[in-house]
């Protein structure tokens, strides 16, 4: 029940919490607590267009991002990064297809959190979907399921990487890892520091375009030849992003001024991404693949932080 129903008070309230997010005080926790706090209390006046531009929204912060970032570094960390990410990814889709069919979660469902799971959230669920042909109340279940360990993973990594005494470079490949969704990862990495926040950034971009394979075993696996693929282009602006930062060092005041303007953009990206929280949402998840995903996501969380804290 929403204590506020006026629309237009509905809609000076949303825009005020938004304002308030753009305060320095504000990081990207507080901002995705404020947003589910706000979706309890009015009914979203901006959900129709509110999906499209938290996508927009979240791309361009990350391209931001890249502003503040050495390409040859990031292309360092991306090569350290990239057989564990590989292994990560093959190893949660082949224990989510089991585990799916000895719990009977019907087996879209199940394929759309392992997906989510393995490689980026809700971008890799958005971009199978089209390629199985997932009905929106599976997309929504599979969604639902990943926002919630979103939220749980963006307040507790930090304090457990402190707990574990985890380098700013150990912690950025964990939460790149083990996060679902870009924006939760950025904003994790960000609250630890900014040399996690480039690490986590790149690293978690570079498992992003395992979407495209991904998606090709998809077609195979559920026998769709005539399926498209979406390549997540914005990745490459962040790639480019880097390089004029790296090779125009003169227009370092030009960088600072993105990044910190790509830092707020991600720290509204959440409080929009908190808003589409609803009761109803998490009524539909259901248990079983509800229970999946948590399995999913502690045993990559807790097998990759054993990996980082022996052997990275």
């Amino acid at each position: 029940m929403h204590l506020i129903k006026n629309e237009l008070s509905a809609k000076i309230v949303f825009i005020g919490c938004g304002l308030v997010c753009l305060l320095p005080f504000v990081d990207p926790p507080i901002a995705l607590l404020l947003g589910i706090i706000l979706s309890q209390i009015i009914k979203n006046p901006f959900s129709k267009s509110i999906s499209s531009l938290t996508k927009i929204l979240l791309q361009v912060s990350v391209v931001g991002l890249g502003f503040g970032m050495n390409l040859f570094e990031a292309a360092k960390a991306g090569q350290e990064g990239f057989y564990f990410t590989m292994s990560t990814i093959i190893l949660t889709l082949v224990i989510g297809i089991f585990l799916g069919r000895l719990f009977k979660i019907d087996k879209i469902i199940s394929y759309l959190v392992s997906a989510g799971t393995s490689i980026c959230g809700g971008s890799a669920i958005a971009a199978v979907s089209p390629i199985i042909g997932a009905k929106p109340e599976q997309i929504s279940v599979s969604l639902g399921i990943v926002f919630i360990l979103n939220s749980v993973a963006l307040f507790i990594f930090p304090l457990i990487g402190h707990f574990f005494d985890l380098s700013q470079a150990q912690f950025g490949l964990w939460a790149a890892v083990a996060i679902h969704d870009t924006s939760s990862v950025v904003g994790a990495a960000s609250k630890y520091g900014n040399e996690a926040l480039q690490i986590a950034t790149t690293v978690k971009l570079e498992r992003a375009l395992w979407i495209i394979p991904v998606s090709l075993f998809t077609a195979v696996f559920f026998k769709n030849k005539d399926s498209k693929i979406k390549i997540p282009y914005f990745i490459f602006f962040f790639i480019l992003a880097m390089a004029f930062n790296t090779f125009f060092p003169q227009f370092q005041s030009f960088g600072l001024a993105a990044l910190l303007i790509a830092k707020k953009g991600l720290t509204v990206t959440l409080f929009l991404i908190g808003t589409g929280f609803s009761r109803e949402n998490l009524k539909a998840v259901g248990l079983k693949p509800l229970m999946l995903g948590v399995i999913l996501w502690t045993m990559i969380s807790v097998c990759s932080i054993i990996v980082i804290l022996n052997f990275i």
